[in-house]
């Protein structure tokens, strides 16, 4: 074989190789990441849709966030949202705006990748909140913390949604014994105010 052919072997095969690799990493931006980002794109669509639900009126709602100057309270959170009309919707709204974080300062009581998966609001006012795995997990380390997160779902429910007067927190549909190995989670919660700085 010459030289010229050799060369030219060499380069079509470079070439081949180039181009397969090439198409390897297209299928997978293509097949892979954008599925992942449309899957997510969705997700925090229907969550906006949630928090800004047309079905009520605006209103003043009262959050409470771990504070981030005394490792034992809550701070509350003053917000006007517009709520929906029936207390199920109003109680995913109420955790959402929870997960989104506070804008006056102030402590995440979840993490942002945490999920509401169901409510269920029960006639003698037990709210039965069912969040996703994601919700065990990043806080600080010791019992306060979690205990921190529990209040400030239970405070922030029972104040701005008159029928709950306790709340059961399940994950993944299942009893999860704690939040993250410290804050036990078998009971349900009734409001303490007392945490509230």
């Amino acid at each position: 074989m010459s030289r010229r052919a050799k060369i030219l072997v060499v380069v079509v095969v470079g070439a081949l190789a180039a181009a397969l690799l090439y198409l390897r990493v297209l299928a997978k931006h293509i097949f892979f990441e954008d599925a992942q980002h449309t899957e997510q794109a969705a997700r925090a669509q229907l969550n906006a849709s949630a928090l800004e639900s047309e079905s009520g009126g605006k209103q003043s709602v009262t959050l409470y966030f771990p504070s981030s100057s005394n490792q034992e309270k809550l701070v509350a959170e003053g917000r006007s949202m517009t709520m929906a009309a029936n207390d199920s919707d109003r109680i995913r709204q109420i955790v959402l705006a929870l997960i989104a974080g506070p804008t006056q300062g102030g402590g995440r009581p979840l993490p942002p990748s945490a999920d509401v998966r169901a409510v269920f609001l029960t006639p003698d006012g037990t709210a039965y909140l069912d969040l996703s795995s994601s919700a065990l997990g990043g806080f600080l380390p010791g019992i306060e913390s979690e205990t921190l997160a529990i209040y400030s779902i239970v405070n922030s429910l029972a104040s701005n949604v008159p029928a709950v007067k306790r709340v059961k927190i399940l994950v993944q549909g299942q009893e999860a014994e704690t939040l993250d190995g410290h804050a036990d989670l078998t009971g349900e919660f009734a409001p303490d105010m007392s945490r509230v700085q």
